[in-house]
């Protein structure tokens, strides 16, 4: 009997005790679904670096793999190294490194101006120590210059020395087997994991959409506004939809989904719980 791909989910760090408790709520009713791991975000230049520390060491002690996510822009080397020496020290042995958004107004982006440069760096510093794992876009990176810009940036982040990738969201699949096709063409052979947004709440995912170059289908835009203000019926829409998407993900080779879960857990245990985990 063969083994289903697994699935991993993606957290951030809270700001508040009654968020922290929050999040253990959530991890509790997620852990049923045995997750390969569980990654927790990492603000723009390092602003919630250490709530992604004390979340990744509560993952941890509950008895899950953790997987701190690392950005590198407005950063130094020596300050990248501290925290890769303090995750190491933790026994932490996977990382999302990511070159991350650039704030408003930053002038000093830092000493890594691309995430290959930190994939890199990682692996100069550490050796095979650290399981690497790079973002990926399907729709392409919204700062992108060109479509083949964007790919070329990826092989060299798979080339620096990453092991596997994760997707940006997205709604739809060819978009994801066409990247896939279109880095295979190139020599990648890595693990590239669809991310999976749950549809909640419509202007809430229309102003994610819009900040992170994830397009969300002209039909399907139209479906969810036809819904105005009827939550129950938008979360019945999209329950159906992301489910239908993974089962046709994983049918056609996806080798895992990685949930961005927003630190909530319904919407993403049922969809689990439809997927037969």
């Amino acid at each position: 009997m063969t083994q289903p791909q697994p699935l991993s989910f993606e957290f951030f760090p809270p700001k508040t005790a009654e968020g922290a408790e929050k999040l253990r709520i959530t991890r509790r009713q997620l852990a049923q679904f045995k997750p390969e791991y569980c990654s927790v975000t990492f603000g723009a230049g390092g602003s919630t670096q250490d709530g992604t520390l004390t979340a990744v060491l509560e993952i941890q002690s509950e008895g899950l793999a953790a997987a701190p996510h690392l950005s590198c822009i407005g950063s130094s080397r020596v300050r990248i190294s501290e925290i890769l020496q303090q995750y190491r020290a933790s026994g932490i042995r996977h990382v999302v490194a990511l070159r991350g958004d650039i704030p408003s107004g930053m002038l000093d982006v830092g000493e890594f101006r691309y995430a290959n440069e930190l994939v890199a760096f990682i692996r100069e510093q550490h050796g095979d120590w650290f399981h690497i794992e790079v973002a990926a876009y399907p729709e392409y990176h919204p700062q992108s210059n060109s479509a083949e810009a964007d790919l070329r940036a990826f092989v060299n982040k798979v080339n620096a020395g990453a092991d596997a990738a994760i997707t940006q969201y997205f709604f739809n699949p060819d978009a994801y087997f066409h990247f896939v096709d279109e880095v295979r063409a190139r020599g990648v052979t890595i693990p590239i994991v669809p991310g999976i947004m749950p549809i909640q709440n419509f202007n809430q995912l229309s102003r994610f959409s819009d900040m992170c170059g994830a397009e969300i289908p002209r039909w399907l835009r139209l479906r969810l506004q036809s819904f105005g203000d009827d939550t129950a019926s938008i979360r019945a829409f999209g329950l159906d939809y992301v489910t239908e998407l993974c089962d046709k993900l994983l049918d056609n080779g996806a080798p895992g989904l990685h949930f961005y879960t927003l630190n909530a857990a319904g919407a993403v245990s049922t969809v689990c719980q439809r997927l037969g985990r």
